[in-house]
């Protein structure tokens, strides 16, 4: 299997993930209160989201990859 088909695969296993996985949530801490040597720390998410149509086109674009022809 040369380069150009491990790159489609790889692209059309990640076009599958993003389409199942629209969303990543992280969190930060952040400083509520700071009174001498009291600290309140809070945890705030963060969410970034897409659009199931990215995977899809994510998808396309290894099928296409991975079904050139390869001239040698």
């Amino acid at each position: 299997m040369n380069t150009m088909k491990k790159t489609g695969v790889v692209l059309i296993i990640i076009g599958i993930a993003l389409s199942i996985f629209t969303a990543f949530t992280f969190f930060t801490r952040e400083k509520v209160v700071d009174i001498g040597s009291l600290e309140i720390t809070s945890n705030k998410p963060h969410k970034i989201a897409w659009s199931p149509l990215v995977g899809i086109i994510v998808i396309a674009a290894g099928g296409i990859i991975y079904f050139i022809p390869q001239n040698k």
